[in-house]
C-alpha cells in the first residue's frame, strides 16, 4: 500500500481549492464589469470604399454587410477600450457600427479611435454615459515579468454568451503569430485557458486582474493552444494609437523576401545568420531607392545589425530611427556595398 503523506490530507487539499477558487472570484468580479460584449456590422466592400454605398455581389445583387461579434475591455475611465483589428475591422472592409454591451445590461455605441491590424490590435471609445460617470477600467501588466505556469484567467464573450470565464497557466511566452496583414506579431503569450469565437479581443489577466495580454487567436484542432497580444505589446499600440491616430513604423519603400545563404559564403562574410532579405522591389523616390538599392540586392545589415530576413527587418524598422541617417549593407554580384538610408515614417 502506498505510504499516507500527511501534507495531502483531504482539508489541505480543500483549503488550497478555496484560495484558488477566491482569487478567481476576486478577479472575475473586478475584471467582469470593463469588459463589453461588441457587435459589429461590417461595411459591405463596396460601402467600405464609398462611405455609405451598397456593394453589387456578383450577381448584381446589393451585398449585405458582415455581422459579427467579439469583445473588448475598457483601459481608461473616459470610455477608451482595446480590441482586436479583426474585430473592430472586419474582412478589412471596417465596421459601420459597433455596440459594447456590458454586463449590467447597458448598451452603448463605440467607435473606432484606430485600427493596426499588424499586431491585430485596435482602440475603440465607448460614447453615451448618460450621467458622465466614469467607466470601469483595468490596468496593464508588465508581461516582461510573467512567469511560465502563473495563472491566466481569459474573459470574454464566447459565442455570444456573455462574460464567460476560463481559465489556466501562462504556457510559454515570446511566440510569434502571423496577422491578416502577413507582418510577424512578436512577443505573443501562449495560454491553455480556453478560448473561442467570441473571446476575441477580451483580457487575458492574472490572479489579481490586471491585463497579462489581449486574447486573439487559437489552433485549430488542437487543444489548449490558445494565444494573447502581450499587455506590454497592447500597452505601447493603444498610446501610439492615442498620441498619433496610428502606430508609427518605419519604412525603407522596398519589397524583400527571406532567402538563405550558403554557409561558405556566410563564412567567408563573417556572419552568424546564414540567410538575409532579398529585394525584388523599389518605391520610387523612396528611401531605399534613394539609398540606391537595387532589386536582386541582399540586405546584410542595417545599422549594425545583421538583417536574417524580411520578419527582422520588420522589426528593425520600428519608431526610433524615422528621420534617422542608418548605414546599410547589402551583397551585390558577389561584392559587399556599403550605403545609407534616412527611413521615412510608413504611411498608414
Amino acid at each position: 500500500m502506498p505510504l499516507d503523506n500527511p501534507l495531502h490530507t483531504p482539508a489541505a487539499d480543500g483549503s488550497l481549492l478555496d484560495a484558488y477558487s477566491q482569487a478567481l472570484v476576486a478577479a472575475v468580479k473586478h475584471v467582469a464589469p470593463a469588459v463589453a460584449q461588441l457587435r459589429v456590422t461590417g461595411r459591405a466592400p463596396a460601402a467600405a470604399k464609398a462611405q455609405g454605398a451598397r456593394g453589387q455581389g456578383a450577381n448584381g445583387q446589393d451585398s449585405m454587410p458582415a455581422s459579427g461579434s467579439g469583445s473588448g475591455f475598457l483601459f481608461t475611465p473616459d470610455g477608451y477600450m482595446i480590441t482586436n483589428s479583426h474585430v473592430a475591422n472586419p474582412h478589412g472592409h471596417g465596421a459601420a457600427a459597433i455596440q459594447a454591451v456590458f454586463p449590467d445590461g447597458s448598451e452603448f455605441p463605440a467607435y473606432v479611435v484606430g485600427d493596426d491590424p499588424d499586431t491585430d490590435l485596435a482602440v475603440l471609445q465607448v460614447h453615451g454615459r448618460p450621467d458622465a460617470s466614469p467607466f470601469p477600467a483595468l490596468n496593464f501588466a508588465d508581461s516582461a515579468r510573467l512567469q511560465v505556469g502563473q495563472i491566466a484567467i481569459a474573459v470574454g464573450n464566447t459565442l455570444g454568451f456573455e462574460c464567460t470565464v476560463t481559465s489556466g497557466v501562462v504556457s510559454a511566452q515570446g511566440r510569434s503569430l502571423r496577422a491578416q496583414s502577413g507582418r510577424q506579431i512578436d512577443d505573443v503569450l501562449q495560454t491553455d485557458a480556453a478560448l473561442n469565437p467570441g473571446n476575441s479581443g477580451g483580457p487575458l489577466v492574472d490572479s489579481a486582474g490586471n491585463v497579462i495580454g489581449v486574447n486573439t487567436a487559437t489552433i485549430l484542432g488542437a487543444q489548449g493552444l490558445c494565444f494573447a497580444i502581450a499587455s506590454n505589446t497592447a500597452l505601447f499600440v493603444a498610446t501610439e494609437i492615442l498620441r498619433h491616430g496610428q502606430v508609427r513604423r518605419s519604412y525603407l519603400g522596398m519589397g524583400a523576401q527571406t532567402v538563405g545563404l550558403p554557409r561558405r559564403i556566410a563564412r567567408a562574410l563573417g556572419r552568424i545568420a546564414e540567410s538575409g532579405a532579398r529585394v525584388f522591389s523599389i518605391e520610387n523616390d523612396g528611401p531605399a531607392a534613394k539609398a540606391g538599392l537595387r532589386n536582386g540586392d541582399l540586405l546584410l545589415t542595417m545599422d549594425g545589425i545583421e538583417v536574417t530576413g524580411i520578419d527582422h527587418l520588420h522589426r528593425l524598422l520600428n519608431v526610433n530611427i524615422i528621420g534617422r541617417t542608418v548605414p546599410l549593407t547589402v551583397l551585390r554580384n558577389g561584392k559587399v556595398v556599403t550605403t545609407s538610408a534616412t527611413p521615412i515614417a510608413r504611411r498608414a
